[in-house]
């Protein structure tokens, strides 16, 4: 038996929990993602959906619109240091490109059965930056199926399961679940089932709460 493997620690688990449309969610996942491919840590990472607008049409809502209504500025204002944040990441984020936010149910649906496949966290990797970058319908069947198709999804399964109302349903109990536990707002992180971060925390941060959460997991 090699007795290395045996005192190897366990990969950390880290529960994130975002919604698709959602800038500081996009560069929370990045950062999360570029923090643990410079780190030793062995993680787990598990993606659970949370609904910042769980009220949105088909047709989506109008981006700039809804930030005049809620800031009173001009929406350049609020997105540009969003845009310099991800800069930081090695995000060449230009939000002006997405005018729309589209409903999430279905992408969110299909993150939660990527995770059987082994596939969901560059599903949702491609699903941020298909929202973000490429200004794509992320509810759109055919955008949908596009991209799950990178990702182990056969085209007959994705339109099945977001067909399916249960399938659908299941994924707003999620939602919902989430929202009453006490999340407020994302991205948030829960590394090894006991420490909360909440924000898109800067890679320092994040690595320091992993270091953290990984030894006093070796040292209870």
């Amino acid at each position: 038996m090699d007795t290395q493997s045996q005192t190897r620690p366990a990969p950390l688990p880290i529960d994130l929990f975002t919604d698709i449309v959602c800038p500081w969610c996009f560069l929370g996942n990045e950062r999360l993602e570029r923090v643990l491919a410079s780190s030793n840590q062995a993680a787990v990472v598990s993606h659970h959906p949370f609904l910042l607008d769980p009220e949105t049409p088909p047709e989506g809502k109008d981006i700039p619109a809804m930030l005049r209504h809620k800031y009173g500025v001009d929406p350049r204002r609020v997105w540009s240091r969003l845009e310099a944040e991800a800069r930081k990441s090695g995000i060449d984020l230009d939000l002006s490109k997405q005018r729309t936010s589209y409903p999430t149910v279905r992408a969110h649906t299909l993150i939660r059965h990527a995770a059987g496949k082994g596939t969901q966290r560059e599903l949702v990797r491609d699903l941020f930056r298909a929202n973000f970058l490429d200004a794509k319908n992320i509810s759109d069947l055919d955008v949908l199926t596009e991209i799950a198709g990178r990702h182990g999804f056969a085209p007959g399964e994705v339109s099945r399961l977001l067909g399916d109302e249960r399938e659908l349903a299941t994924t707003l109990q999620d939602a919902a679940e989430a929202a009453a536990s006490g999340i407020t707002g994302v991205p948030f992180y829960v590394l090894d089932q006991r420490f909360a971060i909440s924000g898109a925390q800067q890679e320092e941060v994040l690595r320091a709460a992993i270091e953290r959460a990984a030894s006093e997991r070796r040292d209870p």
